[in-house]
């Protein structure tokens, strides 16, 4: 058993060594011309490779090298041909025996290099957090100044014979900068050389000190989620936090001097552009507190640019959260043959110019159904586990490819490849859905309506709740009936006093229709009350007499008002004797009439 996991380890082991590269040291550069650029918060270096081979086999592949204090911090490495036409060349990171601590990226030629012949090689690097503030923290008004450290010689594993290396630092105020002669400034550039030959992995520590106001924004974490419908729309959203990675601002911030001073906070960022696809639509720019309005956007031929403005400037370790979103046509991005679909889009869009992102998620939502799903991505990434989302009118759930990716840069907005299956009769199931729901909803109804869902009918509870209701209506009846004998006996008392008759005639006789209204109804009312209240009937009825009563003696005291006081026909003692007599005829009908209205509560 020792023996085979001994033999085992020494199977794997000689796997493990037979794939790392070697140098080949038939390989010559003759002239390297280095352009470094380290204007903006990025190190980008372009290198200009005249590659000869002076063996006698063909070469096949390139190794290109990078510092060992450089290899975490390179983003980018990409390379060409250049002969005539710029062909892009295969890039992979690999490993060389016995060189563990540097970096090496394996560059496939598009033609074997024949023995004695030269080939024009160009490799872009991209370097991320090469920059450093120093000092490291500033007030608002002083300048940011930044320092570089790098290699006065290309950094290379062959032997490089001639080479001259040019620095764009973007600007002239610089502070100061390393001398390895001969070395020149004109302008806001540094060149470096010629120098002769040099063999491998030659390394002289190149210093340079300067102001750079650049924006040094940094996205921490970017989760980017794209939502595929085929009802013709893809739905984007980003999930951005941005954070100032230049010198930290010292001390506090004015308000008022960074808008009155022109060169306050130089090195602050009010705001950045960010460019969208051409058709994108529904733009919406929002942050834990609401939509930012002072966002602006500009609609071009070939794209749209957002100009975003965050509700404050943004210092040294400042930091900022905000949601991008948007709408764009399917099909621009998705392309399908039968049930056989393909999704073309940017794993990674503009955020900024010269950005740099820290940390990428991106979420590729498909239609519910979807299977057989293949991702082809235009460099390598981590894939985590799929998984569900579930939204409106959803069954089995959505289908959720998420990928990862750190430090990116612009040199990464490519496009991915996304293969899946969907039977184009799924496309029903929502439909389908929303008109059966509607249908099971009005069934519902239609059988909530019909159907009574009541134990039993009391029919007692029933009887008493309707007689309770004749009798309010009785009692406010006779209330109005009260009102209007109030009403006559006041004009009365206004006839003696004006002995006005016509006026007094005029309001009698709209007061006799409104009590004719009212007795007319109470008896309508009793005549529903006799079939399930006989007693109360009753006391009804005996209520009607009293009013017909006390309504004649009304009757009898107008009479009396019209021939003779009027007249003036009747002394007082005799007028006073005469209305004493009916007005106690008239209360004793009113207490009677209390008493029964008090018996029907």
């Amino acid at each position: 058993m020792k023996r085979f996991i001994l033999f085992s380890f020494l199977i794997f082991f000689s796997c493990d060594v037979l794939s790392l590269e070697s140098i080949n040291t038939d390989i010559v550069i003759k002239n390297a011309d280095r352009q470094i650029d380290i204007s903006s918060q990025l190190v980008k270096t372009l290198s200009k490779l005249t590659i000869e081979n002076t063996g006698k086999s063909v070469v096949k592949t390139i190794i290109y090298a990078v510092e060992p204090q450089f290899k975490k911090l390179v983003s980018f490495v990409g390379a060409q041909v250049t002969d005539g036409a710029k062909t892009p060349l295969k890039v992979a990171e690999t490993q060389v025996a016995d060189q563990p601590t540097k970096g090496f990226w394996r560059i496939h030629l598009r033609d074997n290099l024949a023995a004695g012949k030269t080939i024009l090689v160009e490799v872009e690097m991209v370097l991320t957090n090469a920059l450093a503030p120093f000092p490291a923290t500033i007030t608002q008004k002083e300048k940011q100044l930044v320092m570089y450290k790098g290699n006065h010689y290309v950094y290379s594993p062959y032997t490089v014979q001639r080479q001259t290396t040019t620095v764009n630092v973007g600007t002239r105020n610089i502070e100061s900068y390393s001398k390895l002669n001969p070395v020149s400034q004109s302008d806001m550039a540094i060149t470096y050389g010629p120098y002769p030959i040099e063999k491998q992995f030659s390394e002289v520590e190149l210093i340079i000190h300067y102001e750079n106001n650049a924006p040094f924004l940094t996205v921490t974490r970017l989760e980017r989620s794209l939502e595929v419908s085929h009802w013709g729309n893809i739905a984007v959203e980003e999930v951005v936090d941005v954070v100032h990675t230049g010198a930290v601002l010292k001390g506090p911030f004015s308000r008022y001097e960074y808008q009155r001073e022109a060169q306050s906070g130089v090195s602050s960022v009010k705001s950045f552009k960010t460019v969208l696809p051409a058709a994108a639509t529904d733009v919406y720019y929002r942050d834990e507190i609401g939509n930012i309005s002072t966002s602006h956007m500009r609609v071009l031929s070939d794209s749209v640019e957002l100009d975003l403005r965050p509700r404050f400037p943004l210092f040294g370790g400042w930091k900022t959260h905000y949601v991008l979103g948007y709408n764009v046509p399917s099909y621009e991005y998705l392309f399908y043959s039968g049930d056989n679909y393909k999704l073309k889009m940017r794993l990674v869009d503009h955020v900024f110019d010269d950005m740099v992102v820290e940390e990428l998620v991106t979420k590729i939502v498909l239609p519910e159904g979807s299977s057989q799903i293949q991702l082809e991505a235009p460099y390598t990434v981590q894939r985590l586990p799929d998984y569900l989302h579930y939204t409106y009118l959803d069954t089995k759930g959505r289908p959720v490819i998420t990928v990862r990716k750190t430090n990116i840069i612009e040199n990464h907005i490519q496009d991915f490849e996304l293969n899946y299956v969907f039977p184009r009769v799924l496309m029903l199931q929502e439909p389908l859905l929303v008109v059966a729901f509607f249908y099971i909803l009005f069934l519902f109804v239609v059988v909530y309506v019909r159907l009574d869902f009541s134990i039993s009918k009391d029919e007692t509870s029933e009887n008493r709740m309707r007689v309770s209701g004749l009798c309010d209506k009785i009692i406010a009846l006779q209330e109005k009936r009260t009102a209007t004998y109030n009403a006559f006996s006041d004009l009365l008392q206004k006839l003696k006093t004006s002995r006005d008759t016509s006026s007094f005639l005029s309001a009698v006789k709209t007061l006799n229709q409104e009590h004719k209204n009212e007795t007319a109804q109470i008896g309508d009312l009793l005549v529903k009350l006799k079939a399930d209240a006989p007693e109360l009937a009753d006391r009804v009825s005996d209520l009607q007499k009293l009013d017909k009563q006390l309504k004649e003696y009304y009757n009898q005291q107008q009479t009396f008002y019209m021939e003779k006081v009027v007249p003036g026909k009747i002394g007082r003692n005799q007028f006073a004797e005469a209305e004493s007599v009916t007005n106690k005829k008239k209360e004793e009908c009113f207490e009677k009439i209390c008493q029964i209205i008090k018996n029907l509560h």
